[in-house]
């Protein structure tokens, strides 16, 4: 790739930073609410109760949110060094897959993001239903099952993309 310009490589290093914290972030959270849960069939382990329950919950909510913000800086940067860098996908087959995955993948995550959010703002209420929110981390769970597991390979993927910057064209002068 040639010469970058300043504010487009601001973009790009903005979007690897702000992708590697989301990345971590992401699997950080999948982590701890995978682990409230004994097997495949959603039931709670045995330590959790009704009495300490809202408390495992709300400690969800720092991971919950640094995911929403994390993604949201990362799409914005990454999409604004798309447009700012002027690269032709044509050329930039790095640049290409990435993109392709980010647009595939934005739908689906918007809408995890969706229910995030709603948990967010269920667990911000003083009084909020630790039943309610456990439902919505389980329908995150069931409604896409495997997709968060993979989105993290193809983001890392992406990550490697940005960095390295394989499959590029040479120009032959």
């Amino acid at each position: 790739m040639e010469n970058i310009k300043k504010f487009p490589a601001t973009f790009l290093y903005l979007s690897v930073l702000f992708g590697a914290l989301w990345f971590g972030s992401y699997f950080l959270r999948l982590t701890i609410t995978y682990r409230i849960f004994e097997g495949i069939d959603f039931t709670l382990r045995n330590y959790l109760n009704e009495q300490n329950l809202p408390a495992v919950l709300k400690s969800f909510q720092p991971a919950v949110i640094s995911t929403l913000v994390l993604y949201a800086i990362f799409i914005i940067s990454f999409f604004l060094f798309l447009i700012s860098s002027k690269l032709r996908l044509k050329e930039n087959g790095w640049l290409f897959i990435a993109t392709v995955i980010i647009i595939i993948t934005l739908p689906l995550e918007s809408y995890l993001s969706y229910i995030d959010y709603s948990m967010v703002h269920m667990l911000s209420a003083n009084n909020f239903n630790a039943n309610e929110v456990l439902g919505l981390i389980i329908k995150r769970f069931k409604m896409f099952s495997s997709f968060p597991v993979i989105e993290l390979f193809c983001y890392g993927a992406i990550i490697y993309f940005l960095i390295f910057q394989p499959f590029t064209k040479k120009k032959i002068v």
